[in-house]
């Protein structure tokens, strides 16, 4: 009988110890997470690549542990991570195809990612088919949540409304007479939204000035003269301009020799981008913004500080708000990962992460981030501009302005142009 004890004894010594191996190989399991960027085309240079350097710092100092301040936690929630990136370019139809992809070939965990506005409103469908939590890190049509209510997909950066709510806000104070405003914006989801809310926004604000023109040209369309002569017969006194990327750099390097740039002042929505490149083609006067407290607007937190001097030490530029936009949306996702794996007491399960990043507050390299719209799924933050001044062959930025979030943001549940339209009424 004694013998036949023991047997059982470790029979469950071994049992528990088989289960305890299990449960520790699941735990360092990598934490599989696709990210979508523009890898190749013009977008990748200015915008795509910067943002994976910026995914591919965050992944090896979470997995080295102990050395981003505030999260020092080893990978998300001791679980290491392991990044599968895809390439953006190529439109809507392609990145569906590669979003399904990596759910059903490559296996990840979670997604994050998607650049362009009209990818985005084309991947969120479809992450809610597949039920797979998905953090889409810059694109900024209000549509994603204003048009549809979604369970696994989240926005961690501002929206086209904020931005552009506060470009018109900041125009209506550098330009207190403003009688006559043109616009330069892609033709696609950003660009009409952009532009919408920052005409609806004069309306009201500034209801004596007039719109000149309007040019839309076709997102990657690479060549301007056609947009250039049109905005320079349009005498107008200030230019909106929502480019980006590639297509920015072109078209500022096209209307630079035109005198475009000096003749009407560009408000340009995504302007940090193209400072470190193009700066000196930039006239005093030029109003830039970054989509948020990011780039030269970010604040000067020990965290901040660390990913700046991390990212130009590795890779010897300096970090633009697209780099910001990637930071911040890992930010979010360790922040809730490791909620959930403090509520849980245990690795979570995807309803779970969810559940921790709607409505959380979480500190990212461009200050706290409040997910506060879309029922708790897009954030919400200050939006800053500032005027270029040349000093020295230095570009510098003065007058400076943040506007808060209640200036800029419409009420949850309420979509942007009945807000603006309404008089920023909030009830």
């Amino acid at each position: 009988m004694i013998r036949a004890l023991l047997s059982l004894v470790a029979f469950a010594i071994v049992s528990m110890l088989s289960v305890y191996s299990g449960l520790a190989g699941a735990q360092e399991k990598p934490l599989r997470i696709g990210v979508i960027t523009f890898l190749s085309g013009p977008a990748a240079g200015p915008f795509g690549v910067p943002a994976k350097n910026a995914a591919d710092l965050l992944a090896e100092a979470f997995n080295k542990g102990g050395v981003v301040p505030g999260y020092e936690q080893k990978g998300f929630g001791g679980r290491p991570i392991e990044l599968v990136f895809v390439d953006e370019a190529g439109g809507p139809t392609k990145v569906v195809t590669e979003y399904r992809n990596l759910v059903s070939r490559q296996d990840v965990d979670m997604v994050i990612g998607v650049i362009s506005s009209g990818d985005c409103l084309a991947v969120a469908p479809v992450a809610e088919e597949l039920k797979k939590f998905t953090v889409l890190f810059d694109c900024a049509t209000n549509r994603v949540f204003e048009e549809a209510s979604y369970h696994y997909v989240f926005r961690t950066t501002t929206m086209a409304t904020q931005e552009n709510v506060a470009a018109a806000r900041y125009i209506a104070d550098q330009y207190p007479n403003l009688k006559l405003f043109a616009g330069v914006n892609p033709n696609y989801a950003w660009g009409q939204d952009a532009w919408s809310d920052f005409t609806e926004t004069l309306k009201v604000i500034k209801p004596a000035a007039q719109i000149a023109t309007n040019v839309t040209p076709k997102l990657g369309a690479g060549q301007y003269s056609t947009e250039v002569s049109a905005l320079l017969a349009s005498n107008a006194e200030i230019v909106q301009n929502s480019l980006w990327g590639g297509d920015l750099e072109a078209f500022v390097l096209q209307a630079s020799p035109r005198g475009l740039l000096k003749k009407m002042p560009n408000v340009i929505i995504c302007g940090d981008t193209i400072l470190e490149k193009l700066g000196s083609q930039l006239p005093d006067g030029t109003i830039i913004g970054a989509r948020g407290p990011n780039g030269p607007f970010s604040p000067a937190t020990r965290l901040n500080q660390w990913f700046q001097k991390a990212f130009r030490d590795q890779f010897k530029a300096t970090a633009v708000y697209s780099s910001y936009h990637m930071a911040t949306a890992f930010f979010g996702a360790k922040a809730a990962y490791e909620k959930a794996t403090r509520i849980r007491k245990g690795a979570p399960a995807t309803e779970d992460i969810i559940a921790a990043l709607e409505y959380l507050k979480f500190e990212s390299v461009s200050g706290i981030v409040d997910m506060s719209l879309g029922k708790g799924h897009q954030a919400v933050q200050h939006v800053p501009y500032g005027t270029i001044r040349q000093v020295d062959g230095r570009v510098t930025l003065t007058n400076v302005k943040y506007f808060a979030p209640d200036q800029i943001s419409p009420p949850d549940g309420m979509k942007s142009v009945d807000w603006i339209r309404g008089g920023f009424a909030r009830k």
